[in-house]
């Protein structure tokens, strides 16, 4: 099993795309279909299109159909795991994830966390 670390820098791949931080702004606290996304964020309805698969298949976002068309909302569940790892990560001390924490020391050889070898006397 990857540790959450993994798991969390590959969710934040799908944010290292500056039009989605965008779409992410545009759909805070309310739902829009595609066409009124593109038309917030200036870009083409196929555009928005992709970068919502992206996102929905990173569980970002939820699509709800309604009539023709697709309103898309923040998935609150997501956000909240996510904001927990990212505090996690950036929360002062060693590492809380034991997989993580016996990952680093058995990639550095010598049992030592911070990548510096110790030499011998």
């Amino acid at each position: 099993m990857a540790c959450k670390m993994d798991k969390l820098a590959s969710s934040l791949g799908v944010l290292a795309v500056g039009t989605r931080l965008r779409i992410m702004q545009v759909l805070k606290g309310r739902d829009l279909c595609v066409g009124a996304i593109a038309s917030h964020l200036d870009v083409t309805q196929g555009a928005v299109s992709q970068h919502l698969r992206v996102m929905r298949d990173a569980g970002l976002v939820i699509g709800e159909k309604r009539g023709y068309y697709v309103h898309y909302r923040l998935n609150d569940q997501t956000l909240n795991r996510w904001r927990k790892l990212i505090d996690e990560l950036l929360a002062p001390g060693p590492a809380t994830s034991y997989q993580c924490s016996e990952r680093i020391r058995r990639s550095c050889g010598d049992g030592h966390s911070d990548g510096k070898r110790r030499r011998r006397r």
